[in-house]
């Protein structure tokens, strides 16, 4: 996970200033990927506003900004310090990480808006072929709601909540979130060969998967 150490385990549990420092975090990431990118990307492999790289940046920044609201959200409501350092390490990750996709868009020259969520899950795969049901090849109407992404009501529930009952929740919403944002990366590398991408969405997969399993560990602890 993004940090272990003692300092983060007992970071403070004001949640307007951690989400602050992220988000000084995250625009500072956002400058590095333009810079980079500027230098790494050919100006003839530039994706389109229409193209999955695009649509992935910019659905990714909204799912991965989802998990940072509920991270900074249980932390005030439980003094459980494993669930706090979990939940500070995905705030951390999934801040930098929307960062660096914020950073692709500007250095693509791309709107941080653009196509109705999802749909750059209906494009073909790299190997033109058509879209299926499942996994990194299943299909989304443009306008679904993103895999994994919270309902207000449920984000709602999980701020009614506190200790055990709160910890339990985030997880189960956490689970279903990391899943959620497996499948979008799966889905992305189906998509694309740009090398920025397929590192990042590689490294979210492997990343959430080990996630999954440590909260699922830690939900059955709590049941």
């Amino acid at each position: 996970m993004a940090d272990t150490s003692p300092e983060a385990a007992s970071a403070p549990r004001g949640g307007g200033r951690l989400l602050a420092a992220l988000l000084v975090a995250a625009l500072v990431l956002a400058v590095g990927a333009f810079a980079v990118g500027r230098f790494s990307v050919p100006s003839t492999a530039t994706p389109s506003t229409t193209s999955a790289d695009a649509g992935f940046a910019r659905d990714m920044q909204v799912h991965h900004l989802q998990a940072v609201d509920m991270s900074m959200t249980v932390r005030d409501l439980t003094d459980d310090p494993d669930v706090r350092l979990l939940a500070y390490d995905i705030a951390t990750s999934q801040s930098q990480q929307a960062g660096q996709m914020y950073g692709w868009l500007a250095s693509w020259g791309l709107p941080q808006l653009g196509e109705p969520a999802m749909t750059w899950m209906s494009r073909p795969l790299l190997d033109g072929s058509e879209h299926g049901h499942d996994g990194p090849t299943a299909t989304h109407n443009p306008g679904d709601p993103m895999p994994g992404l919270a309902t207000d009501e449920q984000l709602a529930e999980l701020a009614s909540l506190t200790g055990v009952e709160a910890e339990r929740y985030y997880l189960e919403l956490m689970i279903a979130h990391h899943k959620g944002g497996v499948e979008m990366a799966q889905a992305v590398l189906a998509r694309t060969d740009t090398r920025v991408v397929v590192d990042l969405a590689t490294s979210i997969v492997k990343a959430q998967t080990s996630e999954i399993e440590l909260m699922e560990s830690m939900l059955a602890e709590r049941q």
